[in-house]
């Protein structure tokens, strides 16, 4: 009878210490920057407003919800410059940066937005113009945070930036809000409190049952 007591209660905790491990799985829903590099995509070292392209350079822009560089979604659709800037041609003291603009998929979506269709435009700008300025003369309005984060191309979406979001994209908490959290967590990336009065009760129940089974042999 003790062994099966114990059984049950080593069942009941497991899944609140699995919960430990999946409650710290995030994601950040942003706008990621990436450089044609021959036929392949490469996630940018700089940001918009720092990068210069040269004339004939490819450039994307991905909206997207993914934990880090590493897995971040690339943009999809044509990204072939001679394609893109075709109906615009050179102009002396001008170059021509062809973009690609990838508002995401539904899933990727903030709560009761829908993305755009995905487009392309070439951009005729001044010759030591940015990327970001060059993405300016093509798909206003666009909408930055305090840190220069890019949050909005068009428009969309209509409101956020930099959310950190749960990985089932279910919940989600503004960048300012999830650092605050963080600093307020003195282990940082161990169980909530609310994790370990659950397993300290589930604890305290078991001991109940083996107790009480003791007692009544």
């Amino acid at each position: 009878m003790i062994r099966r007591v114990t059984v049950l209660f080593l069942a009941a905790l497991l899944p609140l210490l699995a919960g430990a491990g999946q409650a710290q799985a995030a994601g950040y829903r942003y706008w990621s920057f990436w450089e044609r590099d021959g036929s392949a995509w490469t996630y940018a070292t700089v940001g918009p407003s720092l990068a210069r392209p040269a004339d004939g350079d490819v450039q994307g822009f991905r909206f997207s919800v993914s934990e880090d560089s590493g897995d971040a979604a690339k943009p999809r659709g044509t990204a072939d410059f001679d394609a893109v800037c075709a109906k615009t041609p050179a102009k002396d003291g001008t170059k021509r940066v062809a973009l690609v603009i990838d508002f995401g998929t539904p899933a990727d979506a903030p709560s009761g937005e829908q993305p755009p269709a995905g487009r392309t435009a070439c951009a005729r700008v001044a010759e030591d113009a940015t990327t970001a300025e060059a993405l300016a003369s093509v798909a206003k309005p666009l909408r930055y945070d305090s840190n220069a984060l890019l949050c909005a191309i068009t428009g969309y979406p209509a409101k956020g930036c930099g959310e950190q979001i749960a990985v089932d994209g279910k919940d989600s908490v503004s960048s300012t809000e999830a650092e605050e959290s963080s600093a307020r967590d003195e282990g940082g990336s161990g169980p909530s409190v609310g994790l370990i009065a659950g397993a300290a009760a589930v604890l305290l129940l078991g001991a109940a049952a083996v107790w009480q089974v003791r007692r009544r042999a």
